[in-house]
């Protein structure tokens, strides 16, 4: 039985992946939220790795709040980075791997093709840079890491933009959503999947574990315009679309303009087949 211990299990990966758990019998998992574990507690997180023993460690436990960040720098920096140094220690001490989720926001947005793993980072946000630093000390204190980039998550879990739309899709007659910020929109099942996929063919012995960082999204691109159009379109909700620009929306944080990410590695290295965006969108109202 592979152990597996999760933590930001509340959040959209981490409901995802309890979602989907039982799909992967081989599997012994351990969820933990907040009120399970605190992650900024060296102590508390050396603990529970020492009674439950698991063999990966999945880190959801992030702070999001992307505008927020730039104000609550020190809340942001405890859970988006120191938090992911504690895990990552005390994991590497009795040989568990870590898979940890980044973002996309760690580039600075002003890329002319898709972002590759080694591509140069310039995180232009507070939450862009705590999630860099994150990454960082996640090499530094276990060398048996995945780091998983991923960016536009949505799931029947939590808030986001998908969420949000409807609701003012609904609402409203008429929505103006940025169409100049360009992306890949991400149905965090399809994450989730990806993730136990990997830690399942690696422990069949079909895949090697590969550390390093991987970049993870649906296959396709398009702008927030094109994303609420097509909630709209597949959900039947009769509200007129305006594309509007950046400039239009004033926001406290410089959000990037392209983040799509190149997802080429992760394909070739795990075997993994990744839906269009639209597709797993679809699926996504489907499902609810």
């Amino acid at each position: 039985m592979t152990k597996i211990l999760v933590t930001g299990a509340k959040g959209q990966l981490g409901s995802e992946i309890n979602k989907i758990s039982g799909q992967f019998a081989e599997m012994e998992f351990c969820f933990t939220d907040v009120a399970e574990l605190d992650i900024t507690n060296s102590e508390k997180v050396a603990e529970l790795i020492s009674e439950f023993q698991p063999e990966f460690l999945i880190n959801c436990a992030a702070y999001t709040a992307v505008d927020k960040a730039e104000t609550d720098l020190a809340v942001a920096t405890l859970l988006n980075a120191t938090a992911v140094g504690i895990l990552a220690e005390q994991s590497s001490k009795i040989g568990c791997k870590i898979i940890h989720v980044s973002t996309d926001y760690v580039f600075d947005g002003n890329g002319p093709k898709p972002y590759k793993e080694d591509d140069p980072v310039d995180p232009q946000s507070a939450y862009g840079r705590t999630k860099l630093e994150g990454e960082l000390l996640c090499q530094k204190y276990n060398p048996q890491n995945l780091i998983i980039r991923t960016s536009w998550l949505y799931s029947a879990f939590g808030n986001n933009f998908v969420k949000t739309m409807v609701r003012l899709g609904n609402e409203r007659s008429e929505l103006g959503v940025i169409a100049d910020q360009i992306g890949t929109p991400t149905n965090a099942a399809d994450l989730a999947s990806a993730i136990l996929t990997i830690i399942s063919s690696v422990k069949s012995g079909e895949k090697s574990f590969v550390p390093g960082i991987y970049h993870y999204s649906n296959e396709g691109v398009a702008s927030w315009y094109d994303f609420t159009k097509a909630i709209f379109d597949i959900t039947g909700i009769n509200c007129f679309v305006k594309p509007i620009a950046t400039e239009d929306y004033p926001s406290l944080v410089q959000r990037p303009a392209y983040s799509v990410m190149n997802k080429s590695k992760i394909k070739l290295i795990f075997g993994l087949k990744i839906p269009h965006w639209r597709d797993s969108l679809t699926e996504y109202f489907q499902k609810k």
